[in-house]
């Protein structure tokens, strides 16, 4: 009945124009289904739910950047082999990074550069490709965003991971000015990680270039052109691509200019026509050097699309014994004993109108392809003769730039467990190497799970027990500003004033302003009467912008002039390092690392008491060192 009298009050409310209040039209609905509760107003935090939902726990936070794609592969996405063609690949990777970006921007973004890609397996029709994209640091107006890729087979339902990318995308406001971007705070541990080696990877970007100019100047000997008889080898000239697109509007994005993705999928193709000609066979992508956009093209341009392979890389393997030597498929290759691969270089240049003379560069990069023999090892590959000039040059860069590629993968790429302790350092591996230093330290500094081991007054003792490390952390506040503690603290050869363990440290090179390499010697080991040395790389960093930490990082390296000698033991260090933050313009705290090595855990674990007091002992000597000295470095940088 009162049901009934609600339904006739509110039809004369309705005749009567009269507006009823959303309340009260909700309390009548919720009523004629049998609801009795009078309405209540809602609590601001309080959601509501469908009916008959069960509470369940709120769901970890999501970056709000982070972009998801999954794409289905069809047979007009694969090559002649039904396995994704890789320009489609990059098609969908540009586009997951580009929504990325624009999510944390909040205007349109464009692609900047994309750094190398190691291609880890083919994909097959039928199976899903699942992309996941997320910005890692934002800079002024520029950021760097991580790819992750993966594949899915629906009927196994196995998933396996094809690639990692790094793309930095840039904020564009009204008529392309730049915009300054907001900054970004990292939530959980994995995006802390990320957030500080993003630094090191744009500083390892913008060096990129010197890097291999000074390859090629210091070691002329070591890119020689392998083919100056000419026997055998095929022209560069023979592999050449050249093609042309016209941009029409499904080629653009969202704001008319030309898609990053769709020019990276055109040099794709032409790059794998050039290294055909060489093989006159399918070659397989197996890594493409960072792609770099100099600048836009839009609706209407033509893009003129180049490519030539600039080398063919050999890599020599020894038969077993009784197994007969597989015959060349070319009867140009000079010997069944050789397998590698090929660099391509390819180019994109844009002009507006068909009889336009000048063009505007676009793009460019370099790609290594191999041919696959039917168990998936590479084919033997004829040699290239390059033309005189210009040719050459490609030729010896590109040697180049294979050496710096597998020093970039041996160091940079591996996990940090697989890294070894003490690398060979030399002028192509140095920016790679600093590189593993400073962020191996930053991924020690960014792991959650510390103990708390021991406190004494002011110094505090933390721990981490990982598979195969006992890693230490032990900070504390000093008064003295953060800029003179790292000074202070980054110059070995002044360590053995408070650390009672070094002996001395000589500097054998200073490799630049931020990277010496030092060659240390300390105080003899209980077991063994000889004391121990060490060749140690120390890599320095400012922070690159508020709220990062001053860095002074230490790890080991090999050096030809600094073999092991029989009157010292050689120790080695994998991770070590000091941390800065400012806490006021005169205070800061200052925290050591080091990850002891499995060789050193059983010393550790018969003399935890006597190792901690031990080193809060050193650190407090390095408290006094500081204070001491603080007002001395004052004076000294007046006077300069």
């Amino acid at each position: 009945r009162a049901t009934l009298l609600l339904s006739r009050c509110l039809l004369k409310m309705v005749k009567g124009n009269i507006i009823v209040p959303e309340e009260i039209l909700s309390f009548c609905c919720n009523g004629l289904q049998g609801s009795t509760s009078p309405p209540r107003a809602r609590e601001p935090e309080e959601r509501e739910e469908a009916p008959g939902a069960m509470a369940s726990p709120s769901p970890a936070p999501r970056n709000p950047t982070e972009v998801q794609m999954s794409q289905l592969v069809l047979p007009c996405h694969t090559n002649h082999r039904g396995e994704l063609s890789t320009g489609q690949l990059l098609k969908w990777i540009d586009t997951a990074a580009c929504l990325s970006a624009e999510r944390h921007a909040g205007c349109p973004c464009v692609t900047a550069s994309m750094d190398d890609i190691y291609f880890e397996h083919t994909i097959s029709v039928g199976q899903v490709v699942n992309i996941k994209a997320k910005v890692n640091r934002a800079f002024n107006s520029s950021m760097e965003v991580g790819i992750q890729v993966s594949y899915e087979d629906l009927c196994s339902g196995k998933h396996c991971s094809i690639c990692k990318a790094y793309a930095t995308f840039v904020a564009q406001g009204t008529l392309g000015s730049k915009v300054r971007l907001k900054p970004l705070t990292p939530q959980t541990e994995e995006e802390k990680i990320e957030y500080s080696i993003a630094a090191e990877r744009r500083r390892m970007r913008l060096v990129h270039k010197d890097t291999l100019k000074d390859l090629l100047t210091r070691s002329p000997q070591e890119t020689e052109l392998e083919t100056r008889d000419g026997s055998g080898a095929v022209p560069a000239e023979k592999t050449r691509v050249e093609s042309v697109e016209l941009v029409l509007p499904p080629h653009a994005n969202h704001q008319g200019n030309t898609f990053g993705g769709q020019i990276m999928a055109w040099m794709e193709n032409v790059a794998t026509i050039a290294a055909s000609r060489l093989c006159h066979a399918h070659p397989t992508l197996r890594a493409i050097e960072m792609f770099h956009f100099r600048g836009p093209s839009q609706v209407g341009d033509r893009l003129v699309l180049k490519a030539i392979v600039n080398n063919a890389f050999k890599n020599r393997w020894v038969p077993l014994a009784g197994v007969p030597i597989p015959p060349s498929p070319w009867p140009s290759a000079p010997s069944p004993l050789l397998s590698g691969s090929m660099e391509v270089g390819v180019s994109a240049e844009a002009y507006g109108q068909e009889m336009s003379v000048s063009r505007r560069h676009i793009n460019s990069a370099f790609m290594t392809f191999v041919v696959l023999d039917q168990e998936g090892h590479p084919r033997t590959l004829p040699m290239v003769a390059p033309e005189p000039g210009d040719g050459e040059r490609r030729y010896r860069e590109a040697s180049a730039r294979k050496k710096i590629r597998l020093d970039r993968k041996y160091v940079v790429s591996c996990k940090q467990t697989e890294v070894p302790l003490s690398v060979p350092w030399d002028q192509s591996n140095k920016v790679y190497l600093s590189y593993n230093n400073v962020s191996a330290l930053k991924l020690l500094v960014a792991k959650a799970n510390w103990a708390l081991a021991r406190e004494k007054e002011k110094v505090r003792m933390y721990t981490l027990e990982e598979d195969k490390f006992l890693s230490f952390r032990i900070e504390m506040s000093v008064c003295i500003a953060a800029g003179r503690a790292f000074s202070l603290l980054s110059n070995l050869q002044r360590r053995h004033e408070w650390d009672s363990h070094y002996v001395s440290a000589e500097l054998v090179q200073k490799v630049d302003d931020d990277d010496m390499i030092y060659h240390v010697v300390s105080q003899k080991l209980r077991h063994e009467n000889k004391p121990q040395d060490f060749v140690i790389l120390a890599s320095r960093r400012k922070p690159c912008s508020k709220g990062d930490p001053y860095v002074v990082a230490f790890r080991s390296v090999t050096l030809p002039t600094h073999p092991a000698r029989a009157e010292y033991t050689r120790g080695e260090t994998l991770c070590s390092g000091f941390c800065i933050w400012p806490e006021s313009e005169e205070m800061s705290k200052v925290a050591y690392y080091n990850q002891a090595m499995p060789g050193y855990l059983n010393y550790v674990t018969t003399n935890v008491a006597g190792l901690s007091s031990d080193i809060c002992s050193t650190f407090e000597a390095c408290e006094k060192f500081l204070l001491k000295n603080k007002e001395d470095l004052i004076s000294r940088m007046q006077d300069f």
